[in-house]
């Protein structure tokens, strides 16, 4: 690894943009964007967290009513994954700023 930066900083010492390019990685080390670590929590940790909670809790649910552990497993995922679906559309909407419609009346 020490040898590989010292050969790159001597591929930049020999380099004819090497102030254009040491300016690129400033600039772009200096950007005022919003992070994106909230987005990236809500578009990949919620769902999974979601989805083996659900899990969980419909195993849990179901011990007591299906006793064929095959049967209840299955129905625990599809019943996850439903819930892990709304959760996902929800979070949709909410980016989009779209408001669920209302019923007529």
């Amino acid at each position: 690894m020490v040898a590989k930066t010292m050969a790159q900083e001597k591929s930049c010492q020999e380099c004819d943009q090497e102030n254009q390019c040491q300016e690129a990685y400033r600039r772009l080390g200096d950007t005022k964007s919003p992070s994106v670590v909230l987005k990236a929590v809500v578009a990949f940790l919620l769902p999974l967290t979601v989805f083996i909670a659900a899990l969980a809790a419909f195993e849990g649910i179901l011990a007591g009513a299906i006793n064929t552990k095959g049967l209840r497993t299955a129905l625990s995922f599809l019943l996850a994954l439903m819930v892990t679906a709304v959760c996902i559309l929800i979070i949709k909407a909410k980016r989009k700023n779209i408001t669920p419609p209302r019923g007529r009346g």
